[in-house]
């Protein structure tokens, strides 16, 4: 039995054929989601959340200096490596009532500007959290407290729980919060 010859051409066309029908496919490429991160936190019940780039540090409730001639959510100073740190009580300062949180479990957002630094006790702290970007609710103030409404840049949602995106810095450039004497 004599075989045939075939050209180059022909056995490279039969390869690509053969190839072709046994080939696997690619994985399926799923979309990248954009993801949104920020630091948890809990005040008086209410679930918020400050951006990753705006909280500097988070530590205990260091032992602090009380001011006098101050408006009672200023609980004082403390000196923290050296440096001092106003500690501002958020929960009073947006009149919640006092949090039936123990003094262990709350917790201080180190928020600094230029050399500025505040030291903000919230209730709890429940670290970082990632949001998907299409979860933001831009115009969210529905159950949002007027005191906070100024503060609250709007909500993510994840799971069942809403999450209010605090800006902590527009409350320090606040001239109501940065009026802290008593008349």
């Amino acid at each position: 039995m004599a075989k045939t010859l075939r050209s180059p051409f022909e056995t490279l066309s039969d390869i690509a054929t053969k190839s072709s029908k046994l080939a696997v496919g690619l994985p399926a490429q799923d979309e990248a989601v954009e993801l949104w991160n920020g630091i948890g936190f809990s005040i008086g019940g209410t679930q918020f959340v400050a951006g990753m780039g705006t909280v500097s540090e988070l530590l205990p409730v260091p032992k602090y200096t009380p001011v006098p001639g101050v408006r009672p959510w200023v609980l004082g100073i403390s000196n923290v490596r050296g440096r001092l740190i106003p500690i501002i009580d958020l929960g009073r300062f947006f009149g919640f009532s006092r949090a039936a949180t123990r003094t262990r479990d709350k917790r201080i957002l180190v928020v600094e500007q230029d050399e500025l630094l505040n030291g903000f006790v919230v209730d709890a702290v429940q670290g970082m959290q990632y949001f998907s970007a299409e979860s933001f609710i831009g115009d969210y103030k529905t159950s949002v407290d007027t005191s906070l409404g100024a503060y609250v840049k709007g909500a993510y949602v994840k799971g069942n729980i809403e999450w209010l995106e605090f800006d902590t810095l527009t409350l320090i450039n606040d001239e109501n919060f940065l009026d802290v004497a008593l008349r």
